[in-house]
Order: C-alpha cells, then sequence, then structure tokens
C-alpha cells in the first residue's frame, strides 16, 4: 500500500500554508536521508554524483531571483551540497565565470536576517552577483558540476501595456525587464506589426 499526503490551501489567501510547511517538515526525508544528486561536469561532459552533506564541494541552485530596494538584487538558493561563507566566491557553471558572494541572508517574509555561513540543506538568499539568472547551479571553482536547470511553461496569456505618457516609457521598460528577469515565466515582446509592448504570463492573476 501507498499513501500520498494530499495538501490544500491557498497562497493568494494564505490559506494552509503553515500546514504545508508543517507537512513538509514531517513527511519528506532530511538532505541526508536522501541520495547523491547527479549533474554534469562542464569539464568533462560527464554525469558525477554529490552526496548532500556539509563536508562535500559546495553545490546551490538559484531558484528565484528579486529585486529589494534596500539590498539590490538577491538570489534565493537552495545549497544540495558543501558549506559556504558569506563574502567566498563560487563558480557559475552557465557563465563559466567567477561571482563573489558579499552578503548571505535568512529570509523571512520580506525581511533579512544576515548569517555568515550556510551548508547542505539550507535555502538563503544571495548579494552580489554580476550575472544570475533563475536555474543557474553556482559551486566550487576546483570542483565544477552543473545541476539539471529548471523548465518553465510557456505564457498562455498576453496583453498590451503601454505607460501613460510617452516620457515614462523608460520606467516602463526598466521596470517591465525588472519583472522578467525575477520571473521566468513572464515575458515581455515588441509586436512586430503594432509596435506595441506584449507582456504575457501563466494567467489573468499573474499579470
Amino acid at each position: 500500500m501507498k499513501i500520498v499526503p494530499m495538501m490544500c490551501g491557498s497562497a493568494f489567501k494564505n490559506k494552509g500554508v503553515q500546514r504545508l510547511i508543517d507537512g513538509v517538515i514531517r513527511y519528506l526525508p532530511a538532505p541526508i536521508d536522501v541520495a547523491d544528486i547527479k549533474g554534469i561536469n562542464p569539464r568533462t561532459e560527464k554525469e558525477e554524483t554529490r552526496p548532500q552533506t556539509e563536508d562535500a564541494p559546495f553545490t546551490a541552485l538559484a531558484f528565484k531571483i528579486a529585486t529589494d530596494p534596500f539590498v539590490g538584487r538577491l538570489a534565493f538558493m537552495r545549497v544540495y551540497s558543501g558549506k559556504l561563507d558569506a563574502g567566498s566566491y563560487v563558480l557559475n557553471t552557465r557563465s563559466d565565470k567567477k561571482e563573489r558572494i558579499s552578503r548571505l541572508y535568512q529570509m523571512k517574509s520580506n525581511k533579512q536576517v544576515a548569517i555568515e555561513s550556510v551548508s547542505a540543506g539550507d535555502i538563503c538568499a544571495g548579494v552580489g552577483f554580476k550575472d544570475i539568472r533563475t536555474g543557474d547551479t553556482l559551486c566550487d571553482e576546483k570542483h565544477p558540476l552543473s545541476l539539471e536547470s529548471m523548465e518553465f511553461p510557456e505564457p498562455v496569456i498576453g496583453i498590451s501595456v503601454e505607460p501613460k505618457s510617452q516620457k515614462d516609457m523608460d520606467k516602463l521598460s526598466a521596470g517591465l525587464s525588472k519583472l522578467s528577469e525575477e520571473d521566468p515565466t513572464f515575458k515581455v515582446q515588441t509586436d512586430p506589426d503594432s509596435g506595441q509592448t506584449v507582456i504575457s504570463g501563466m494567467g489573468e492573476l499573474h499579470l
């Protein structure tokens, strides 16, 4: 017999969210209880495995990008292996460039709590990236490993938008560009026929 727990709720109305979090802690395995992570070594193009332990080389996946008015661009990361101290350098396997993570934060709602380090199993936010995208793998430069990137659905609805006045066009473009960086399911394009700016997303509520 196989039992699958089901959780009901609504993030929009904040219903059942705490119960879902409690369920994750109660029913899902801890990082040390799951199998080794698999990835591709970008230097050899061969598959490698890595234990999800603190003493293994550092490996993390950036699963969300957000912009904070006070600290700037935040990269939310899930640490799969190893340990990372604030101020350390990591390798972005997509760009093949080193990035310095100047500060690390533990997120509590919309507040940031500065922390000195993170290790396997932690979820945190890092600041200081020059080039970071959702789905990027961050790892130890001496032990590179590229994790499977995240796949996102294509937008299903689109609408045209325009500024109230032409002088606001630059602000609109900058705002839409920032939103598309933060949300891979949000697309911005210019209609080749009408010249209108069209935004696309996963539904009316999303837009």
